[in-house]
């Protein structure tokens, strides 16, 4: 395994369904060590998470972490919000996409690098109905053409 190499712990599938993702940022997590072995167990969820900006500093919300079953009196809350560590400047850059109409910051997934529990937030502009159904209509297609090479190759 190479240095640069991660392990995927989990994956925000509705991020890529209900918004275009614009642009990736690379976050560390503040964590406890309970929610550490949670997460390496896979027991983590971002299905109805989000990232906000309060006085300076990002904060995921939403994001549960299950208790570390022999965690006892050390578990903490598993929605609680959780702060991203992130250079000030990567704080301005997102501050100014935020501002924009529609932008939201998405937790697209969490992984392991090096060691370290890491979190892939994405800039994402909020899809309308009508690029759902085209996004659908898409994979359709491209679906129907995979088979027929696959019969025609038989």
């Amino acid at each position: 395994m190479s240095k640069e190499a991660k392990k995927i712990v989990a994956q925000n599938k509705n991020a890529r369904r209900n918004y275009f993702i614009e642009d990736t940022l690379e976050a560390g997590i503040v964590l406890a060590g309970t929610e550490v072995k949670s997460i390496r167990a896979g027991k983590v969820n971002l299905k109805d998470s989000y990232a906000i900006i309060k006085n300076g500093e990002v904060f995921i919300q939403g994001m549960h972490i299950s208790p570390y079953e022999q965690g006892n009196i050390f578990n903490k809350d598993p929605l609680r919000d959780r702060k991203l560590l992130l250079h000030k400047h990567e704080i301005n850059r997102l501050i100014g996409y935020v501002q924009q109409k529609g932008m939201t910051l998405v937790p697209v997934e969490v992984y392991f690098k090096r060691g370290k529990v890491k979190v892939t937030l994405g800039i994402g502009r909020g899809k309308k109905l009508h690029d759902k159904r085209e996004d659908i209509a898409k994979r359709d297609a491209q679906r129907q053409i995979e088979k027929r090479l696959k019969e025609n190759f038989k």
